[in-house]
């Protein structure tokens, strides 16, 4: 899952979403020099990762791409499923994505102490071009996607992969929708686990 998905499975606790927002550029166990919070927000994320890598689901809408994208198939489908989670968003929450999005980019700025150097690195740029509710248009994951192909040198041609989202627009967000709802029964019982092993 990508940014929007890890954020919004986190509840409402600002240093859990903020852990598992940043939580793919810190190592090993370089999370254990974070604030609890932070440090929940890392473990959530990487167990929804393993998850979501090992669900028949996430493979099948993985497999659609592989052809063409070889193994950033996987990195596409994520950023296809935060864009069915941002079209869909009043499904899964009573909060407006506007207001979702500007209450994390808030709480980033208010907690800029802890962020990864590269968190504060594309702070800026991740708030002036509103990458989380761009996400809700198949215009703003195609800017993404580019932005992603570029540092590839655009070796992975994500910036192509909204081609195959036209064409197979209803499998993949009927995908997003099965897989997503087992995801959050999943991550459910993942943080009441958390808040046992670290009260």
């Amino acid at each position: 899952m990508n940014f929007l998905a890890h954020i919004y499975l986190s509840n409402d606790n600002d240093l859990i979403k903020i852990g598992n927002f940043m939580a793919d550029g810190i190592r090993g166990n370089d999370y254990l020099n974070y604030p609890q919070g932070v440090k929940k927000g890392i473990i959530l994320h990487r167990k929804i990762d393993t998850f979501t890598d090992a669900h028949e689901v996430f493979r099948i809408s993985k497999h659609r791409l592989h052809e063409r994208y070889g193994h950033y198939s996987g990195v596409i489908v994520d950023i296809l499923y935060d864009h069915f989670l941002a079209k869909n968003w009043s499904k899964y929450s009573e909060e407006t994505l506007d207001k979702f999005v500007a209450r994390f980019y808030k709480s980033l700025k208010d907690n800029y102490e802890v962020l990864t150097p590269r968190t504060k690195r594309i702070l800026p740029l991740m708030i002036e071009q509103n990458w989380l509710l761009s996400y809700a248009t198949i215009e703003g994951i195609s800017k993404i996607l580019y932005q992603m192909d570029s540092r590839t040198k655009f070796k992975s041609k994500m910036q192509f992969s909204p081609e195959e989202l036209k064409i197979f627009y209803t499998e993949f967000e009927n995908e997003f929708t099965l897989f997503f709802e087992e995801l959050r029964i999943h991550v459910a019982q993942k943080l009441i686990e958390l808040k046992i092993q670290y009260p």
